[in-house]
């Protein structure tokens, strides 16, 4: 079988991985990190499939162990010991000198927190107080100019409940993290395909001969998912991988919990590997599909069958030259050919992509154009084939599910108003972007954030830091400190509630997989005395801030209850009603696609012709990215392992580019864009597309501006122009 060559010796996984997740286990305690491992709860790290019923190191399919380096690191921070009161009632000053591997590891929140407006400090607060003050500066600020905020790390229970209470109150600005991350894959598949969410389940991927993996990095931030590609190549199927960078662990993986793959070094992973240029995507997929159709290899019966709008879409192919082409993605005609070629030759084919391909103006466009490849070829609608946007965090598709979101679809509003008796609000919501926008013109009095870091997730840092700095009044409800908490508070007024984690909850919660597979975490394990579920913490507040609701906020404080209100009115989710006691975990019905039926007019899949963006212009552009060692804007590490042991303020560029730059590998400069300044960056030679400038995220958000897809309001954090100078 063929493989990409590659001349760095680094390699994915392998024995420092197993050393790193013994040496965590050791600092967590031998007998702690067994009783969490595996414990009959979902994992805490990314969506694909670990833990609930079948036991903590085992995913969907039954295959034990399944367990990553991104489990672990999850795990260290949950057990830490808690901040000393004496550290928590230091300057803010103090903690903003902090970086956030520090203040990830300062320990667990707990106890509750309340700053004053104007104050310097936090004070500790017992939980009367803090709920008391919650509910009166929310009802001072109004729901008009309130804004709720979750990440994707909370159950379906309480993310439902955030966003009843949001509502019952008076305000649709109910947001999510998806709008950072995967909302263009939700806007462009809803386009084509009529759902938002994977076609495929896990055992799909047991069964294909051919992945294609877009824009995105499992090595580093999926490495459950670099299994299945590694299965794919051992039973004679290809990976072919689409990105800018060459990232060693897509080259080559030496899997943790396989002898063999540790003896030999590692196992091949990708057998191709394209490096388009950055935003070059939707070029290169349009390519694609031209080459496919003029070698008339497209699949003639599913297309008539079970499609609609092909013609548009052959004759746009048909008028894009591929001197056009070829200028938007970089990458020559017969390269594109010659992958065109495998994909149509594929029994059955799983394409998947990651936030390298949503994170552009024009994402929900390029998602489209994906899943028109599929319509193309017909790898979509039967067991083995079909589309799957790698999710992140382990539960924002089912937060998503249950509503989080500014928009609730008609049957599930209808459906609350008439389950519940009443009248839900119905002004257009803030999407989270616009939601701080708002917040920096001085519309937004009050925001409940619960969990996540929206502060260094959202891009342009100055603006951030401004937007929420003018907010009055702001709610967390988190496990830890990150720079959210500390930085931009001077003048406002912030309560800070310490939750459980997912394995302390002290009812059975339940996650969704980015299979749309329902899991059930059982909670339990006790570590802190002074932390509350956020279901308990969202009842309570609602109970003080609605006193007059004909919503039984009380019985909410029931994890049971919510699940048999989500069973109620959500479609699809009926099996959640009982499911604490049939321990039946699920599929979410309607979602999989094994027959070619779509949620579209007709029960047929739409084609759609978009035209390209404007041929880029010449100069450097960054993208920002993850390390090894971090998950989301959490940072575990401050070192990159796979990419030689990168810092957090490593620049990496192509050789070429460095040099035409007046600059020398290893040189310290100053990364500038439109939007502000990375002082001291070290310059790193890096096998990246030419143009390409890698940044890590965090850090890098102070130099990516807001533009963002109108389509899916997803701001564009990898495709911003830059340039260097001095220091």
């Amino acid at each position: 079988m063929k493989h990409v060559s590659q001349s760095s010796k680094t390699v994915g996984g392998g024995a420092k991985k197993i050393l790193y997740a013994l040496a965590t286990a050791r600092r967590m305690g031998l007998k702690n990190s067994a009783k969490t491992l595996t414990s009959k709860n979902a994992c805490k790290a990314c969506a694909l499939g670990m833990g609930g019923q079948s036991g903590g190191m085992t995913n969907e399919l039954g295959e034990f162990p399944a367990v990553c380096n991104k489990s672990v690191q999850a795990q260290s921070t949950d057990i830490q010991q808690p901040i000393p009161v004496e550290v928590l009632t230091h300057p803010l000053a103090d903690f903003a000198e902090l970086d956030g591997y520090e203040l990830e590891h300062l320990g667990r929140l707990a106890t509750p927190l309340h700053k004053a407006a104007g104050a310097e400090r936090y004070t500790p607060v017992d939980w009367d107080f803090a709920l008391e003050r919650a509910a009166c500066k929310l009802r001072e600020a109004g729901a008009g100019r309130s804004f709720f905020y979750s990440s994707g790390r909370s159950s379906n229970e309480a993310g439902f409940l955030f966003q009843l209470l949001a509502r019952a109150w008076g305000t649709n600005n109910v947001n999510n993290c998806s709008y950072y991350c995967h909302q263009a894959s939700g806007v462009g598949l809803g386009a084509t395909i009529g759902t938002g969410t994977a076609t495929v389940e896990l055992d799909d991927l047991t069964r294909c001969d051919l992945i294609v993996v877009i824009g995105a990095n499992p090595s580093s931030n999926h490495p459950r998912f670099i299994h299945k590609l590694k299965a794919c190549r051992d039973r004679g199927g290809e990976v072919i991988i689409v990105n800018p960078a060459k990232e060693a662990g897509l080259v080559r993986f030496a899997v943790p919990k396989s002898p063999a793959s540790l003896l030999k070094g590692g196992d091949w992973i990708a057998s191709e590997y394209l490096q388009p240029r950055i935003g070059g995507d939707a070029a290169l997929f349009k390519g694609l599909a031209k080459a496919i159709l003029e070698d008339g290899a497209e699949n003639a019966a599913f297309i008539a069958a079970h499609t609609v709008g092909f013609a548009e879409f052959r004759a746009d192919a048909a008028a894009t030259g591929w001197d056009i082409i070829e200028r938007g993605c970089g990458l020559p005609e017969a390269r594109i050919r010659e992958i065109a070629r495998k994909i149509a030759a594929a029994q059955n084919a799983v394409l998947a992509w990651g936030m390298g391909i949503t994170h552009h103006v024009n994402g929900s466009d390029t998602v489209e154009a994906i899943a028109c490849l599929a319509l193309l070829t017909g790898q979509i609608g039967r067991p083995g084939a079909g589309l799957l946007p790698l999710r992140g965090h382990s539960n924002v598709q089912g937060i998503g599910t249950i509503g989080v979101k500014p928009v609730l679809s008609g049957e599930v509003f209808r459906a609350i108003e008439d389950s519940f008796g009443i009248t839900l609000p119905t002004a257009e919501g803030l999407d989270t972007l616009a939601g701080i926008e708002a917040a920096r013109e001085g519309r937004i009095a009050a925001a409940v954030i619960m969990g996540g870091n929206l502060l260094e997730a959202t891009p342009n840092r100055a603006f951030a830091r401004e937007a929420l700095g003018r907010i009055g009044f702001r709610l967390f409800l988190t496990t830890t400190l990150n720079r959210g908490h500390v930085e931009g508070m001077e003048e406002g007024e912030v309560i800070i509630l310490p939750v459980t984690a997912r394995d302390e909850e002290w009812e059975p919660t339940t996650q969704e997989s980015m299979f749309n597979y329902v899991r059930l975490s059982d909670g339990g394990i006790e570590r802190l005395d002074n932390v509350r579920p956020e279901v308990a913490i969202l009842a309570d507040l609602a109970r003080r801030l609605l006193p007059d609701s004909p919503l039984d906020f009380a019985a909410f404080s029931h994890h049971r209850h919510i699940r048999e209100a989500i069973a109620r009115v959500v479609p699809g989710m009926e099996q959640l009603a009982d499911i604490d006691v049939a321990r039946r975990e699920f599929h979410i019905s309607n979602r999989l696609l094994h027959t070619p039926h779509f949620n579209m007019p007709g029960g047929k899949a739409r084609f759609v012709a978009r035209p390209l963006p404007a041929p880029p212009q010449p100069g450097l552009v960054l993208t920002t990215v993850r390390s090894e060692g971090q998950f989301n804007s959490i940072i575990y590490e401050r070192r990159d392992t796979y990419r030689d042991n990168a810092d957090r303020m490593t620049v990496m560029m192509h050789p070429a580019d460095i040099a035409a730059a007046g600059f020398a590998e290893g040189e310290r400069a100053t990364l500038v864009s439109d939007s502000g300044r990375m002082e001291g960056v070290m310059l790193k030679g890096f096998d990246v597309s030419r143009g390409t400038v890698m940044a890590y995220y965090p850090e890098a958000n102070v130099l990516v501006g807001t533009a963002v897809d109108p389509r899916s309001r997803t701001p564009s954090f990898k495709a911003t122009p830059v340039r260097l100078e001095r220091c």
